[in-house]
């Protein structure tokens, strides 16, 4: 097999759609845009996202949407709303967003490695 090179794509993000974005992100990363992608080789590119705070959400989901999340004790269940979660970290609202829509393999761990997030002044 021949070692392929990881390539850079820049995104900017200022005025799209969460999830629209996120699924063109997964498929940069997966490789599934190249013409010799194999589901189980990782041959996707680097992918940075510039401008992650204009990003838009559709519907409600800025005031109604809520991340689970739960300590492992009994009754241990934390629901954040995704606004708290935006004003703090951006990014990290994208990040679990392209998570999601990546394979359940030992793959998503290196995939996810190549999203950044450029820093905005």
């Amino acid at each position: 097999m021949k070692n392929t090179e990881h390539q850079t794509q820049t995104i900017d993000a200022a005025d799209k759609i969460l999830g629209r974005l996120a699924s063109q992100i997964a498929i940069l990363l997966r490789g599934k845009h190249r013409p010799d992608f194999l589901p189980y080789l990782d041959r996707g590119d680097i992918v940075i996202v510039k401008n992650v705070e204009k990003l838009k959400f559709s519907g409600k989901k800025f005031e109604q949407k809520k991340y689970f999340s739960h300590s492992g004790y009994l009754g241990g269940e934390r629901f954040t709303p995704l606004k708290t979660i935006f004003q703090k970290n951006p990014s990290e609202i994208l990040k679990k967003a392209v998570f999601g829509m990546l394979p359940k393999n030992k793959l998503r761990a290196k995939m996810i490695k190549r999203l950044k997030f450029e820093k905005t002044k």
